[in-house]
């Protein structure tokens, strides 16, 4: 149910009132008329709506690298790398029966290729009282890099990924409890310019990190056949046929 409300001029008496002060019908004004837009403010105003709604995301998303050729025994030395990074170049060399300078000039190309990106530590976060929640994100059409680089500042966010589906983006965040979880939204990710709409997906637990799974994606990427195979296998029976 709407209620109106009239301001009425607290100066005027009550005997002032419309109908006792003329007798005259009151004229009725003619509306104005509106001018017509221009030609340029039109074309200024469907110029200014974005053409793509994520346009821009390329310039702020990490950028890919190029592929790299590993042999069998790069695939070794990243496996034994995932598994301790700390490990000395004199015990790879032993694990690889290489000499250590040639280990070590196999890990510097790894890192110019920028296959190495750099050398960590795996943090237990239950150890030290934090949860994983998982936020996914739809921004409004042209706003998704600004989102995606403030959604990235923000020190509780692990990780941002551009994603397909219905919305744009899914980050990873870190957080103490419920009530720090209700602050983060509230002051700082529902605060960013842009945004539309988050979901949020609480984690109740996490499975162990899966040792020698860097071993195993590479075991499984060498293991694809090679692009020019077939193409080698069907000129072959055509030239039997021939």
């Amino acid at each position: 149910m709407t209620s109106r409300f009239s301001a009425s001029n607290p100066s005027a008496s009550p005997s002032e009132t419309p109908e006792s002060s003329s007798s005259e019908p009151p004229r009725s004004k003619a509306p104005k008329s509106k001018p017509p837009k221009s030609k340029s403010s039109r074309s200024k105003s469907s110029t200014s709506k974005p053409s793509a709604p994520l346009s821009g995301l390329l310039e702020v998303t990490a950028p890919r690298a190029s592929r790299v050729h590993l042999d069998e025994i790069d695939r070794r030395l990243l496996t034994l790398l995932s598994t301790d990074a700390r490990i000395s170049q004199r015990k790879l060399a032993a694990e690889l029966r290489m000499s250590p300078p040639a280990v070590g000039e196999r890990i510097a190309r790894l890192e110019r290729a920028g296959v190495i990106r750099g050398y960590t530590v795996d943090i237990d976060w239950s150890a030290v009282g934090c949860s994983v929640v998982f936020l996914t994100v739809a921004a409004t059409p042209g706003a998704a890099p600004e989102v995606l680089r403030e959604l990235y500042r923000i020190p509780e966010v692990e990780d941002v990924a551009v994603i397909t589906g219905s919305v744009d983006m899914l980050a990873r965040l870190r957080v103490r409890d419920h009530e720090h979880l209700r602050q983060l939204l509230m002051s700082e990710i529902w605060r960013i310019e842009g945004l539309q709409r988050t979901e949020t997906f609480l984690g109740l637990g996490e499975m162990p990190q899966k040792a020698g799974y860097v071993g195993g994606v590479l075991t499984r990427l060498s293991a694809e056949p090679d692009e020019s195979q077939p193409r080698r296998r069907r000129d072959s029976t055509l030239d039997k046929r021939g």
